[in-house]
């Protein structure tokens, strides 16, 4: 019976022991940087080709004359203003009346 509860602790502590967790310790020393390879060679570039010749541009052809400009046409003589005809006679004003006093009466309400 003693190997039994003594199993039954352990298998009890190794279980309870999952739960548990522990802060991870220092960081180790860094790694060497290894080493860095050759540079490989730049390949060859070929020779840069012949550009060819402008061609020919052809002659500028002539320009024809100018044609003449017709003459002006003859303007009209300006016409003649009438005369001013005359102003009727003045009217006359009518006569002024007289001004009278007149009373008016409000009755109260």
């Amino acid at each position: 019976m003693k190997y039994t509860q003594l199993t039954i602790a352990a298998l009890m502590a190794f279980s309870l022991s999952a739960c548990f967790s522990l802060p991870a310790g220092p960081p180790g020393p860094q790694g060497a940087t290894g080493d860095t390879g050759a540079q490989g060679s730049t390949g060859y570039t070929g020779a840069k080709g012949a550009t060819g010749s402008t061609g020919y541009t052809g002659a500028t052809g002539a320009t024809g004359d100018t044609g003449d400009t017709g003459a002006t046409g003859y303007t009209g003589a300006t016409g003649d203003t009438g005369a001013t005809g005359n102003t009727g006679a003045r009217g006359s004003t009518g006569a002024k009346g007289t001004t009278s006093d007149t009373v008016v009466i409000v009755p109260a309400r």
